[in-house]
């Protein structure tokens, strides 16, 4: 009977730990929520976001494919490019790199780079530790090259839908059936662009897509072959070695991975 006993006691004070640290992770979890909201409306605020309508300095990047009348890339290519200062934004960061708009989702935000992928997973904006981390450009990227073949955007995907958390939006019929969804806007202190959506998909993990270096055109075509490929939605869009990629990555769960990958279709170089 004691040892009955006993053996229930070791059993309940095993739930007992389990509820308290349980308790004690949805409390950081919820304080690194509301730490996040906070800068988010603390930047909406020191911010402005600028819409540049069609200029003599705006180029449209040439498609090397012949393109149906009907295929929305005609709408998509007179649709505003944004422009964001970020003077304001450098005195909080000096980290920061670029400004990122992805319709049908919350997405709109600025992003920093550092020397690795790791910091950002657990630091906000200000630098603050924080498990909800911030929108971070992969590190072997360089804006300054602005002919990169792909560059990389990573984010936590937030349950309460910050960060990169709606980007799972993508995987719906709703954000599908919406082809003015199909377009990402960005702006860095070297260019605005324009960027059209060509693969959508949830994976498991894997770091196959994160490619940044090519040895050459063919490399590039499989590589972009197999992102079209794997899209569990088709957009009628081809892509090619002439064309520059933009790739965004969350996290679905444990296991899995929640991807975009976007081709850029008009920019605005900005002056030096």
């Amino acid at each position: 009977m004691k040892k009955k006993k006993l053996i229930i006691n070791i059993i309940l004070f095993i739930f007992i730990i389990i509820f308290i640290y349980s308790l004690i992770q949805i409390i950081i979890h919820e304080n690194d929520n509301n730490k996040i909201n906070k800068q988010i409306n603390d930047i909406n605020k020191k911010i402005t976001i600028k819409e540049i309508i069609d200029n003599e300095n705006i180029e449209l990047i040439e498609q090397k494919e012949e393109i149906n009348k009907s295929d929305p890339y005609w709408d998509y290519i007179k649709v505003n490019l944004i422009d964001v200062d970020f003077n304001n934004l450098k005195k909080i960061n000096s980290d920061v790199k670029g400004w990122i708009q992805v319709n049908g989702t919350n997405i709109n935000y600025p992003f920093v780079q550092t020397n690795d992928n790791d910091y950002y997973l657990n630091h906000s904006f200000d630098k603050s530790k924080n498990g909800g981390g911030w929108v971070f450009l992969d590190y072997r990227n360089n804006l300054v090259n602005n002919n990169e073949k792909n560059t990389i955007l990573y984010a936590h995907g937030r349950v309460n839908k910050t960060m990169f958390g709606s980007l799972k939006n993508i995987l719906t019929s709703k954000w599908t059936k919406n082809k003015d969804n199909y377009i990402i806007k960005m702006s860095n202190e070297f260019e605005n662009t324009l960027w059209q959506v060509f693969s959508i998909y949830r994976i498991p993990n894997t770091s196959d897509y994160i490619q940044t270096e090519f040895k050459n055109d063919d490399e590039f075509n499989t590589f972009v072959q197999m992102l079209l490929n794997r899209s569990q939605f088709n957009f009628n869009t081809t892509v090619n070695f002439n064309d520059r990629i933009l790739t965004l990555s969350t996290c679905y769960n444990d296991n899995e991975k929640v991807v975009l990958h976007a081709k850029l279709i008009k920019k605005e170089n900005k002056e030096s």
